[in-house]
């Protein structure tokens, strides 16, 4: 640039002013950087915004850490760290009922679960079914408060009424089924026991959604041998699988005969107290999903590992779980009919998926392998990720 061209230099007066402005401008700049960083580290301590408490808990040798805990009612997020030396089982149970659990959480790894809680007291389980229990307790909030108010849905008296009708037939279908198992094995018929045992577990397969929420009953009826201090020589190991321990991986019949009598006794209990349920609408899809959630994370290892029949168990459930789909279908089909559609269209390729181990009407008694069962997991886990999402699309969440 000329020097002509240069403008004149500031008067005095200016001059100040220009100094004052640019102090002034350096100043408001310092303030934001600083207020930037204010934030920025208030944002780095503040956990991130959430609808939701999260816990967690950690199972060492046969205690849970912490043992006593508190939670207002709504939605909670639990982690479940499992640093004993097994595998095992967490459950929030209230009374005997089961409100949600993690299964086959592996000694070092830990699970995640979201459970919606009502006001009140819980028991928690640590580690093994046998250990002491810790406590839960659940305090009323806001969100509890909009549930107690919410109107009654006469739009799901005509399905929970149904539903209730086929909890009650294959009740009797599955105390017939052990009838027969029972009768096979007092007269000491292993051949014969074998197939019928497949039966009455599909059977009770069926029914499990609902079946599983009693706690006691469903540790005595189903519980696997792992799930006990002394595996298949705990005196508490029970009710199905040990009667499938004893007929397909022991002695035939020996000594099951007072095993299958309580299963019986147990299976009586069972249809009363189905009978006396309380079904929530919410209840319907969201037992479903959890059941399916639980079946997939089983498959890799397995349930019926003794008698290899995890196609027929996997049909019982398709089986009962396809039953709850089709009574919230016509709802659903209004609300969201494309996860309808979707639901749908799982469980068609599911029933497909078995087809290799179908004999007609039964199963053929033939092992699932890793991939397969690797495979069913992961269809079976993406059917219980849509139904999970049924009661926020009928607006029941």
């Amino acid at each position: 640039m000329h020097a002509s061209s240069r403008p004149p230099p500031p008067s005095g007066r200016n001059a100040v002013a220009m100094r004052v402005a640019v102090a002034a401008s350096a100043m408001l700049v310092a303030a934001g950087l600083a207020a930037f960083w204010w934030a920025s580290g208030v944002a780095r301590k503040a956990p991130p915004p959430t609808a939701e408490n999260a816990v967690t808990v950690t199972i060492r040798g046969n205690v849970c850490d912490p043992s006593d805990i508190t939670v207002p009612a709504g939605r909670t997020t639990f982690t479940i760290v499992n640093q004993s030396q097994r595998a095992l089982e967490w459950e929030i149970l209230d009374g005997v009922m089961v409100v949600e659990e993690r299964e086959n959480i592996a000694p070092g790894f830990s699970q995640t679960m979201t459970a919606k809680l009502h006001p009140g007291d819980y028991a928690i389980t640590c580690g093994l079914l046998s250990n002491p229990r810790g406590r839960l307790h659940v305090t009323p909030s806001a969100a509890s408060d909009a549930e107690a108010a919410r109107p009654s849905l006469v739009a799901y008296v005509g399905a929970l009424a149904e539903y209730r009708v086929f909890l009650a037939l294959e009740a009797d279908t599955l105390h017939d089924a052990a009838q027969a198992l029972a009768d096979a094995i007092r007269a000491g018929n292993a051949q014969q026991a074998r197939p019928l045992y497949v039966a009455a577990h599909q059977a009770y397969k069926r029914i499990e959604p609902m079946a599983e929420l009693f706690a006691d009953l469903d540790t005595r009826l189903n519980a696997r041998a792992e799930y006990f201090e002394k595996r298949e020589a705990d005196p508490a190991f029970a009710g199905f699988h040990r009667i499938e321990h004893g007929l397909f991986a022991g002695n035939g019949t020996a000594g099951l005969a007072p095993v299958a009598g309580q299963l019986l006794a147990d299976i009586g209990q069972l249809q009363e107290r189905l009978r006396g349920l309380n079904i929530p609408p919410e209840r319907l899809a969201g037992s479903a999903a959890k059941l399916l959630q639980r079946t997939a994370d089983n498959l890799p290892a397995g349930e019926d590992r003794y008698s290899h029949a995890d196609a027929s168990n996997l049909q019982g459930t398709l089986d009962g779980t396809r039953k709850i789909a089709d009574l919230l279908a016509p709802l659903l089909t209004k609300a969201a009919p494309a996860l309808q559609q979707a639901i749908a269209q799982q469980f068609d390729a599911l029933g497909k998926a078995l087809d290799p181990w179908r004999d007609g009407e039964e199963f053929k008694p033939i092992p699932v392998d890793g991939a397969q069962r690797q495979a069913l997991a992961a269809q079976v886990r993406a059917l219980a990720g849509e139904l999970g999402k049924v009661n926020a699309a009928l607006g029941l969440e």
